[in-house]
């Protein structure tokens, strides 16, 4: 995997695991904005999928 690619990769994992904390502190909030929390919830997902996608993208495929 390319340097480049990696660290993106990284990046956007870090991102993730700070949308989590994020998350998790703010759920436990009875007066946090639910319309933002949701919010939250989605990038954390959107950034799932583009870590996924950069992975399959980046892994050769192999038949068995």
């Amino acid at each position: 995997m390319d340097d480049t690619i990696r660290a993106e990769l990284d990046q956007l994992k870090a991102e993730h695991r700070r949308l989590d904390e994020e998350i998790a502190s703010h759920a436990a909030e009875a007066d946090f904005d639910q319309l933002e929390l949701m919010r939250m919830k989605r990038r954390k997902l959107l950034l799932k999928d583009r870590i996924q996608l950069m992975i399959d993208q980046n892994t050769p495929d192999i038949i068995a």
